[in-house]
């Protein structure tokens, strides 16, 4: 039986008849920029993160950009953030003439390490930016007290953990500005790209409203140069379609992990996932096992037609782009680790018991 990384035609069949209104209601009125869709899913996803405010952009990547914009990042700046993430969570910093500065990771949540963070900070430090990985915040309660203490702002990267948990307290909720990614692969996937930043701060949000929009407010006057980074309403009617379903997916997702992890355990050759005491709900965006012999492990999963990906192969400090930076591998000894031993399996809600026995038999033959 093959079993894909991802199948999301099946979320596609189950709401098929709601999403199709939903994306003929905006042809319909033809507002298809920054419409009526598109201020609803900000109110939603502002009460969602507990936060006031909310702003759709066009990706998370985009989020990132203009958060850490908004935070007034910008050339001689630092930012401080993971050294094992997607490339957005570094490119962004980069793309404002500012320094991404690389810190190490924990070993069991992949997580920025915040026994790591203080050394980081020097007076150029203008924010932190930690990652949520995998849909398990990063440890917020110390990150949040030496952020403070330094007088630097927060930028959380939660493209990964659109609803998950913290002591009780969602992503997006605790720096100056969270950012979240709808990428089709997240758990509240849109059809396209597109992103959204969240702010318990008015003078942020009317910064962001502004950035995304060329920097005009009122339209066509320009007191800043900003970006086109507007939501596209049709991707804002989708992501409403799916947003009531999210709870359930995100813990149908938990409950496939679940069987994993009682599977998996105590297998020579497999590290599970590990779940902090502080992570009230981990969504798991992605169910990541750490292996000693990957490439063998691929090589038999392929011939068995399951589906898996590498997130991620290669730590930011050394891809090429980032050379001139001056690292060493000495350096993150955690992340290099993990770049040469994750490997991600199946997780999406749609996955059957017959087709996630397929995947616990083809990797359990595979390490062997």
């Amino acid at each position: 039986m093959a079993v894909p990384l991802l199948d999301l035609s099946r979320q596609y069949a189950y709401l098929k008849k709601d999403m199709d209104a939903s994306v003929l209601r905006v042809l319909d009125h033809g507002k298809f920029i920054l419409g009526p869709e598109v201020k609803e899913l900000e109110e939603k996803i502002a009460a969602l993160c507990h936060v006031k405010y909310a702003s759709g952009v066009a990706s998370g990547t985009d989020a990132l950009l203009l958060a850490l914009r908004a935070a007034g990042v910008g050339p001689g700046d630092e930012v401080i953030t993971s050294d094992f993430s997607f490339f957005a969570s570094a490119g962004v910093v980069s793309r404002l003439g500012a320094t991404p500065v690389f810190v190490d990771i924990e070993p069991d949540t992949y997580n920025i390490d915040p026994n790591l963070l203080e050394k980081a900070i020097t007076p150029r430090t203008k924010v932190i930016m930690p990652v949520h990985l995998f849909g398990q915040l990063a440890d917020m309660d110390p990150i949040m007290v030496i952020a403070r203490k330094h007088n630097v702002k927060v930028v959380e990267d939660a493209a990964q953990a659109i609803g998950a948990e913290y002591k009780g307290k969602p992503a997006g909720s605790f720096g100056d500005y969270g950012c979240f990614s709808f990428y089709p692969s997240k758990n509240l996937g849109a059809g396209g790209d597109g992103g959204i930043i969240v702010t318990n701060d008015s003078q942020n949000y009317d910064l962001i409203d502004i950035l995304r929009v060329h920097g005009a407010k009122p339209k066509y006057y320009h007191k800043i140069v900003g970006y086109n980074s507007r939501l596209a309403t049709i991707q804002a009617a989708i992501l409403l379609t799916k947003l009531p379903h999210l709870r359930d997916w995100s813990e149908k997702r938990i409950e496939h992990a679940k069987i994993y992890d009682r599977a998996l355990a105590g297998i020579n050759g497999i590290v599970t996932p590990k779940i902090k005491d502080y992570s009230s709900f981990h969504i798991f965006n992605q169910y990541t096992i750490a292996v000693k012999n990957r490439e063998e492990v691929m090589r038999k999963l392929k011939e068995s037609s399951i589906g898996f990906d590498i997130y991620y192969p290669v730590p930011f400090h050394v891809q090429e782009c980032f050379k001139p930076l001056g690292y060493h591998p000495s350096e993150f000894p955690v992340s290099t680790k993990a770049a040469s031993e994750v490997l991600s399996i199946p997780i999406f809600p749609e996955l059957t018991e017959d087709e996630m026995q397929t995947v616990i038999d083809a990797v359990k033959k595979a390490v062997a």
